[in-house]
């Protein structure tokens, strides 16, 4: 073997020996690193996300069950002798179409009547099993609470119901009323985050029994305190806490992460949860593809990365954020140079103008002198103009003969720059003499670049004018 294939070989199995050692030890960190980067950020998200989902979703349903319960029109229908049955039916049906619920309520302390929007559709009862939920509710003397249970009035679909208490003024009980929510709407938006985020997602009640879950044979049946290894250490999960709390337990040779979230308006738990293993998967898929294409691209990837990046990434990051024509900086990079510039405003209050400069008779000059002669001119003012404004400054090429300066300072530092520059191209010893138009706009809390220039513009075309010259808008 020559020394060349000599040191390529050795060349080579370092860089394979190394390449693949370094993936080993970066899968061996990634599984050190899953479970943390899972219990302290990326569970707690997904549960912040479906939390606000959940919460925008179920807030109507409470609102409403609100005014249900303090509407004046069904306390004093209440005391009439619940008479008119056209009227309460009319009552509940309006609420109902008008925020879309699957059915709207109300149960009478007084006659027992439990009225919907179809009229009444039973008289409640101790020993009626459907009727449990009204004798629990009225025995735990809270406002409102939400149960899921199936709806006798629509056929027993599955239905989250928000019942409210109505009281007169003396607080006596009068009824319960509320509204029903197909629980479809909210084990969709479970089901979403499943798809989404590979993830279990569900509700659980404060005594640790499913609320809403995909699986709807689990809701109403399945108690965390009571299933699996989650149970060891569910009473810590059942803990109403204003922040997000992450646990872990083992269950059938399985270790589970999971992320909890206590929901007040609802009194339930929001519980994302997912399996090591799962998380695991994709970083041992990530190993197999890169080994594997590591293996067979690694050489060849170096060797012509090493040669191209350097020599293309400088040109490439000119030419995003500078005018080709001019050298000036372009749209992209003065939106970049203004969120920097917004941001230390706001931040630390520090002021900053725009000075906007439009090159008087430029059309008069290309129709005369050609577009070259045109293109030169514009080149030179950006040139002169450089030589004038800060290191700090930014100048960009804002439209056909149209310059932006954003610069430090407030409108009188503005109004200097801008007769610094007219003075520098009048000095300067130029083919085609150049001068320009300019209007000032110092920035204002909440501006945007766009608002910003616009008053700068209505102050140029007011110093074209003759009128307000040079005066921040």
């Amino acid at each position: 073997m020559s020394v060349k294939t000599k040191l390529i070989t050795a060349l080579t199995l370092i860089l394979l020996v190394s390449f693949l050692a370094t993936s080993l030890i970066n899968y061996a960190f990634t599984r050190a690193t899953v479970r943390e980067e899972l219990l302290n950020s990326s569970l707690p998200l997904t549960g912040k996300n479906i939390y606000s989902e959940v919460h925008a979703d179920m807030l109507r349903p409470i609102l409403v069950s609100t005014s249900m319960a303090n509407d004046a029109f069904l306390k004093n229908w209440i005391k009439s002798g619940e008479t008119d049955l056209g009227a309460i039916t009319r009552y509940l049906s309006d609420l109902r179409d008008k925020y879309g619920f699957l059915t709207t309520f109300f149960v009478s302390a007084t006659s027992d009547n439990y009225y919907t929007q179809n009229g009444i559709l039973k008289k409640i009862g101790p020993r009626d099993p459907h009727d449990v939920w009204y004798f629990a509710f009225v025995r735990k003397n809270v406002e409102y609470a939400l149960d899921v249970d199936t709806n006798e009035s629509e056929g027993g679909q599955l239905t989250i119901f928000v019942n409210f208490r109505v009281e007169d003024g003396n607080g006596r009980l009068l009824g319960v009323a509320g509204v029903g929510v197909n629980i479809d709407r909210v084990t969709g938006l479970l089901e979403k985050a499943r798809h989404d985020y590979h993830r279990e997602v569900y509700l659980v009640d404060r005594d640790g029994l499913v609320q809403v879950h995909r699986d709807k044979s689990r809701i109403e049946r399945y108690y965390i305190t009571k299933a699996g290894g989650i149970r060891d250490v569910a009473q810590a999960i059942l803990v109403p806490r204003d922040d997000s709390r992450s646990f872990q337990y083992d269950w059938d040779g399985e270790h589970y992460l999971l992320s909890t979230r206590y929901i007040p308006e609802l009194k339930w738990f929001l519980i994302v949860e997912q399996s090591e293993s799962s998380a695991l998967a994709s970083a041992r898929n990530n190993l197999v593809r890169t080994v594997i294409i590591g293996l067979l691209a690694s050489i060849l990837i170096i060797v012509l990365c090493s040669i191209t990046i350097n020599h293309y990434q400088g040109r490439l990051e000119r030419l995003a954020k500078t005018d080709p024509l001019t050298g000036a900086a372009n749209r992209r990079a003065l939106e970049e140079a203004f969120e920097q510039f917004s941001y230390k405003a706001e931040r630390y209050g520090r002021l900053f103008s725009a000075v906007i400069i439009d090159l008087n008779k430029f059309k008069a000059i290309n129709d005369e002198y050609g577009h070259l002669a045109g293109d030169n001119v514009l080149k030179e003012v950006v040139a002169t103009t450089r030589r004038i404004i800060r290191p700090t400054d930014v100048l960009a090429r804002w439209g056909g003969d149209e310059f932006l300066i954003l610069m430090d300072g407030g409108i009188e530092e503005a109004g200097a720059l801008a007769e610094r520059v007219g003075c520098a191209l009048a000095d300067e010893e130029l083919d085609i003499r150049v001068t320009f138009s300019h209007g000032l706009a110092r920035f204002e809390k909440g501006d945007t670049l766009e608002s910003m220039t616009h008053r700068a513009d209505q102050a140029m075309y007011r110093s074209k004018d003759g009128e307000c010259r040079d005066r921040d808008l």
